[in-house]
């Protein structure tokens, strides 16, 4: 088939590439220039595991083209709109300002009879607005959210849980379940498992499974500070909740808690939603949950001042982390950075590191510095924090770390480490909910 991808961020670049790789002809369209010019050449404008190869497999095929030109759109026979649907700079709702022009231009062009699908995450009715914006062309419309996870979107594109369809009619022999059938035919056959679900289903899908995750996240981060309270081990608390087959361990790790530029934002579009619809429980606990999450990064912040006796002033503190999770580059909504910056306003002379993500940081706070590599940062440091839970920073020699910082002492706001290694090197180690934070000491004398 031949298949437009309207928006290629991290969505629509990664769908552009999985779906050449199912052997369609795709034309992936953007109106970032520069973007779109590292695409062309099969260079991935943000780090992703197994995009370039995906991306220079499709070029080595002539399936796949990056352009700013919609014309080239318009003999497409299915077009996927992968837009950004940002948080509004002024509320809690998705900004649908992308979508709009997106969808506008795709119905003065598509050719009667092609197919418009909806990737981006949207409110619920947002699909009877882009019939509307579509101007009455003669086109099939459906929803097809997306599940893809930074640092995981290649695997979760070639090997998705999930496909969903979000239809007029939920019925099997409709034309628009067949055409996607068969841009999809591939991971039928495969055997990953087809949903047919209303419009206000799809629509609402991708947010509820990110409300979901979210208040697992929030809620073990809660567990951790009624943990340190009770002097428990949250670690051991969720090692045996999670053996419970309806609980199970994933999302279910105490840290720092979560960021970037989808989970936030997706919670809080959720919670506008419920607003909206007077559903007063799920706005409550939509609120619960970003709250809890937002306070994990202020407790940090406050344990790193008790670690340095009260006071962060004029301290050294290496941060490792900069970018919202592992295997990413992406920095947006950063709890790392969060804290990074909490610590330099109470006067701490900040120093973050990053294997990916140091390039975007450091043009967007100069308050802060930068370094390379973890030995540059940790060099006479006087406190650590682990905030991003990169696999070099797990799998630091605490002896060797212990020889570059002028004070031991660390904390780790992901639960990462080896309590026991570090400990065992002359750490003073500190964990989340683990019951054992190390007291508070006296102000050293700096000089």
């Amino acid at each position: 088939m031949k298949i437009s991808v309207i928006g290629c961020g991290y969505l629509g670049a990664v769908h552009a590439a999985t779906l050449a790789s199912m052997g369609h002809d795709v034309v992936g369209i953007d109106t970032d220039a520069e973007k779109v010019g590292h695409l062309a050449r099969g260079f991935a404008p943000f780090f992703e595991p197994g995009l370039e190869d995906l991306l220079a497999d499709g070029r080595a095929a002539r399936r796949l083209v990056f352009s700013t030109d919609m014309s080239l759109t318009a003999d497409c026979d299915v077009h996927f709109l992968c837009v950004g649907t940002p948080q509004s700079k002024t509320s809690d709702v998705a900004d649908l300002t992308y979508l709009e022009s997106a969808a506008r231009e795709v119905g003065r062009l598509a050719k009667p009879g092609a197919a418009v699908v909806g990737k981006s995450t949207v409110p619920v009715g947002t699909v009877q607005k882009v019939r509307e914006w579509l101007g009455g062309a003669d086109v099939e419309l459906a929803w097809n959210p997306e599940f893809l996870r930074q640092g995981t979107a290649v695997k979760d594109s070639l090997v998705p849980d999930r496909l969903v369809y979000g239809v007029e009619e939920a019925y099997e022999g409709q034309g628009t379940v067949r055409i996607l059938d068969e841009v999809y035919a591939p991971l039928l056959h495969a055997g990953v498992p087809r949903i047919v679900c209303s419009f206000a289903t799809a629509e609402l899908i991708k947010s509820a499974a990110n409300a979901y995750l979210a208040t697992k996240l929030s809620y073990v981060n809660a567990m951790a500070e009624l943990c340190d309270a009770a002097g428990a081990d949250v670690t051991q608390l969720t090692a045996a909740m999670g053996l419970d087959p309806r609980i199970g361990q994933r999302y279910l790790a105490a840290g720092l808690g979560f960021g970037g530029g989808c989970l936030p934002k997706d919670i809080r579009s959720f919670r506008a939603q419920a607003r909206g619809l007077a559903v007063d429980s799920v706005d409550e606990w939509m609120g619960l949950v970003d709250s809890i999450n937002v306070g994990q990064r202020e407790r940090v912040a406050d344990l790193a001042a008790e670690l340095c006796g009260g006071s962060l002033a004029g301290r050294r503190v290496a941060v490792l982390g900069a970018a919202f999770k592992p295997d990413t580059d992406d920095i947006r909504d950063s709890p790392a950075l969060d804290v990074s910056l909490r610590l330099a306003a109470a006067g701490a002379h900040v120093v973050v590191t990053d294997p990916r993500a140091i390039n975007n940081a450091w043009m967007r706070f100069p308050q802060l510095q930068f370094e390379p590599s973890p030995a540059g940062a940790l060099d006479g440091a006087e406190l650590v924090l682990l905030l991003t839970e990169w696999a070099e920073y797990r799998a630091l020699d605490p002896v060797a770390a212990g020889a570059l910082v002028r004070r031991p002492v660390i904390l780790d706001a992901r639960n990462a480490l080896d309590p026991a290694a570090w400990r065992a090197a002359g750490w003073d180690y500190s964990g989340l909910g683990t019951g054992l934070r190390t007291q508070p000491v006296d102000n050293l004398q700096l000089g």
